[in-house]
């Protein structure tokens, strides 16, 4: 199935939609959804991300009504051909936020960076602050707060006017923080973004661009945390191979599993 996202098109690949868009094409949609003023969730999909949503109703809901999504691994980009409906490409969300440095600073748009630990958000600030002197940042905070707390927090991302939010805080809690308080954050475009500000103070690092592009950058993300990863890549997400299965039975058969 698929649905049209302005000149773009918006596919199913295992219950999950996904726009077919290149890196290029989410930038200029980005650009869009800011200049609207509306507020706007984005969101990757992953092979854990479609087992997930498998699982959780509310999270598929969620995940379909963002206005963008895009395919953040190469396993769901390998199902969408396999199942007839190809996508265009990967656009790893690492990538893309560090695309939207540039183009925040470039283009004066407001951004707040919310998740981690606190001097691990700290350091993002200052890395790209120091990259590109013309950045506004409209806040920061890290992604630890209680229950009490976290209106608080809401109201102060409201408060800041920010053109862009950056949540890294995991999955599904960053989906759900941003499907309960996005209309009343009014943030033009909101983005989780997971273990990216990991990655870009260099607490973690990201595999070889030759693992990256041939699917196997989840096997050096378990290399680097085994015990954290493993049941994750190798008990859950085997799930999205039996979906995956499943649904190239029925395309063959012309019958549901």
């Amino acid at each position: 199935m698929s649905v049209s996202v302005n000149k773009f098109q918006r596919l199913t690949v295992l219950g999950c939609e996904v726009d077919n868009l290149s890196m290029a094409e989410t930038l200029d949609r980005i650009g869009e959804l800011i200049a609207s003023g509306l507020p706007n969730q984005h969101v990757v999909i992953n092979a854990d991300k479609v087992v997930k949503a498998h699982a959780d109703p509310e999270l598929k809901q969620i995940i379909n009504n963002c206005a963008l999504i895009n395919a953040d691994g190469m396993p769901v980009v390998w199902a969408s051909k396999l199942l007839g409906t190809p996508l265009k490409e990967r656009v790893a969300g690492v990538d893309l936020f560090e695309n939207l440095m540039r183009a925040s600073a470039e283009r004066g748009w407001r951004v707040y960076f919310l998740g981690a630990k606190e001097d691990v958000v700290k350091g993002v600030v200052d890395k790209f602050t120091t990259a590109y002197p013309a950045l506004q940042v409209a806040g920061y905070r890290n992604g630890y707060w209680k229950a009490d707390e976290e209106q608080g927090v809401v109201d102060a991302i409201t408060a800041s006017k920010t053109d862009l939010l950056f949540v890294a805080i995991s999955s599904p809690k960053k989906e759900q923080f941003l499907g309960r308080y996005q209309v009343q954050m009014k943030v033009p475009f909101a983005m989780g973004v997971g273990g990216t500000f990991d990655v870009m103070v260099g607490k973690t690092t990201r595999a070889p661009v030759w693992m990256q592009k041939t699917g196997f950058e989840w096997f050096y993300r378990f290399l680097q945390e085994p015990r954290r990863m493993f049941r994750r890549y190798f008990v859950e997400d085997m799930y999205f191979f039996v979906l995956l299965a499943r649904a190239m039975l029925a395309r063959f058969t012309g019958k549901t599993t």
